[in-house]
C-alpha cells in the first residue's frame, strides 16, 4: 500500500506518544506503513479536512471516525 501521506503532520505520531514508544511503534507499522486507509485519522482527514481530527484520536477508533465523518 506504501506510506500514508499525512504521517509528517500527524500530531499522534510525532510526540503525542512519548510515554508508549511500544504502542506507537505498533500503530505506526499497521497503519502509516501499511494500511493507512483504514486509519481513523486518515478517514477523518481524507472526508472531512484536517482541522475536523480531533488530536486525540487513534488510528483504532473507527467508530469515532465513522461518526465524525457522518455528521
Amino acid at each position: 500500500m506504501g506510506i500514508c501521506k499525512f504521517v509528517e503532520g500527524c500530531p499522534f505520531f510525532n510526540g503525542k506518544m512519548k510515554d508508549m514508544p511500544s504502542t506507537s511503534e505498533m500503530y505506526k507499522k499497521k497503519y502509516c506503513l501499511s494500511d493507512f486507509e483504514n486509519c481513523a485519522r486518515y478517514m477523518v482527514n481524507t472526508k472531512k479536512g484536517k482541522q475536523a481530527v480531533p488530536e486525540n484520536l487513534t488510528p483504532n477508533q473507527i467508530d469515532k471516525a465513522l461518526a465524525i465523518i457522518n455528521s
